[in-house]
């Protein structure tokens, strides 16, 4: 049996398409927000705000709250937040505040499922290896899920579309974009609000591994061969759409990790970056 035959067998079931079109959507919001983010030196956020969620969500499953989301988003928001509002006059820089708080909350969260005795902390190892690496849940998404994606998306897209010269002057040069009038927090609010949705949405269904992969792979690949905002933000993705739908039909048919073949690929695009930038472009 060919391998296009084996895909298009694959792609006749539903739940494959669910999980390219998440993958996919997924992939292109986290790209476009890796761009302010990179930029901002704020790359390990992604793995910052998912441990953090991570810990919310230990706090919410030792208290027994059936829907988590009600304690996990809200807290996931306010330290993104915290991050994103970082500067530097600030005594711990945005580097280091996220590591602080992403060792500090899933070391707090792991601790505080073993001490306190619940029925629901029963699957532990399983809980924590979903929440970095992911899980299969990807290919049982209901259209519900898939729904919410499309619309994430649209908000994202919108957003950059529309703001898209305030997120450049924000990104770049926050002094100047105050004093041209622009409202420097409030954009830096929606940005983190937007960011905190998005991260604690796809870790549920593809793990901080991949989510973290998404935002900072994509930018730093295209960074390798385009200069401008604009070049860099349209590039990354294409670049993280590419990445994130060769490696879900790579895990698919091959029967490996949705998350791990993904950010293989994303490293592999990465390097080949890097020589087509230094052979190839001119600088």
């Amino acid at each position: 049996m060919s391998v296009l035959t084996v895909l298009a067998e694959y792609l006749s079931r539903s739940m494959v398409r669910n999980a390219l079109i998440v993958g996919t959507l997924i992939a292109l919001c986290a790209s476009l927000l890796g761009t302010t983010i990179v930029l901002k030196r704020l790359s390990f956020i992604g793995d910052g705000l998912s441990h953090v969620a991570f810990g919310a969500l230990c706090i919410a499953t030792v208290f027994s709250i059936t829907d988590k989301m009600i304690l996990v988003l809200p807290v996931t928001i306010l330290v993104a937040i915290i991050l994103m509002g970082s500067n530097d006059k600030k005594k711990i820089k945005g580097d280091a505040a996220i590591a602080m708080l992403s060792v500090g909350a899933l070391a707090f969260g792991y601790l505080l499922l073993n001490i306190v005795p619940n029925k629901r902390t029963a699957n532990l190892s399983g809980d924590v290896c979903s929440t970095l690496f992911g899980s299969m849940s990807i290919l049982t998404l209901s259209t519900g899920d898939v729904i919410l994606c499309i619309v994430l998306s649209i908000i994202v897209v919108a957003f950059f579309v529309i703001f898209y010269h305030r997120i450049f002057s924000v990104t770049f040069d926050e002094s100047f974009a105050s004093a041209t009038g622009i409202r420097c927090n409030l954009y830096k609010i929606l940005l983190s609000i937007i960011i905190a949705v998005v991260i604690v949405l796809s870790m549920q269904l593809v793990g901080s591994l991949l989510i973290s992969a998404l935002i900072v792979f994509p930018v730093l690949s295209t960074e390798r061969i385009f200069k401008s905002f604009l070049s860099v933000v349209i590039a990354s993705g294409v670049v993280g759409v590419f990445c994130a739908v060769s490696g879900i039909i790579a895990s698919i048919i091959l029967s490996t990790p949705i998350g791990a073949t993904v950010v293989c690929i994303n490293v592999i695009v990465f390097a080949l970056c890097v020589i087509i930038g230094k052979f190839f472009v001119k600088h």
